[in-house]
This record gives C-alpha cells, structure tokens and sequence, in this order.
C-alpha cells in the first residue's frame, strides 16, 4: 500500500477542547509510527456582533457580542492502514469540528 500524506484541520469555539483533541491526535499517530507536523496554529476568526440594546429608541445603547474560531492544522507524513484505523478509533468532544483529507 502507497504511503500518503493525511491532513486534519481541527476547528472549535474553546481553545483547550481544541489543544486537548489535538494531543489525542498526535498521541495516536505516534503509536502507529507516523511522522506528525504540528499542531500549526491558523489565524482566528473573529466575528463582531453589534446590536441595539432599546427596540425603539436609544440608538447609542448597543451592546457587542463576539464570536471566535480557532484553528489548527496537522499533517501526518507516510501514513499507513494502522495509523488511519487509529484515527478512527479517537473519541473527541463534541465542540471541536474535524475535517480530514487524504
């Protein structure tokens, strides 16, 4: 089987639910004998939402809601059939978003 390269882009709202799925990540692929590169930290995505706190007047009185993304990336060199049974194993939070792509 060729060996190929894997990246998984990890992407959640809380920074340490995302470091700890990511460790998960690393701690599995190196049990399989894999080369890890990462995890590479990518640039948040911050979203601000103003809004008018008085339904009718007061246009002055708002109030600021933010929304951030983080994001990480990790790529996994010479991959075999073992390390991609061992990804599929990983049980991660349910707040951290998992894109993977061979």
């Amino acid at each position: 089987m060729a060996k190929k390269l894997i990246k998984i882009r990890l992407k959640s709202y809380d920074h340490r639910l995302l470091d700890e799925s990511a460790q998960k990540i690393i701690d599995a692929v190196k049990n399989s004998s894999a080369k890890v590169s990462g995890p590479i930290p990518l640039p948040t995505e911050k979203t601000i939402y103003s809004v008018i706190r008085s339904p009718h007047k007061y246009n002055y009185s708002r109030e600021q809601f933010e929304k951030r993304v983080h994001k990480r990336v990790i790529y996994i060199y010479d991959a075999t059939q073992e390390t991609v049974t061992e990804l599929l194993k990983i049980q991660l939070p349910s707040g951290v978003s998992v894109d993977m792509k061979a």
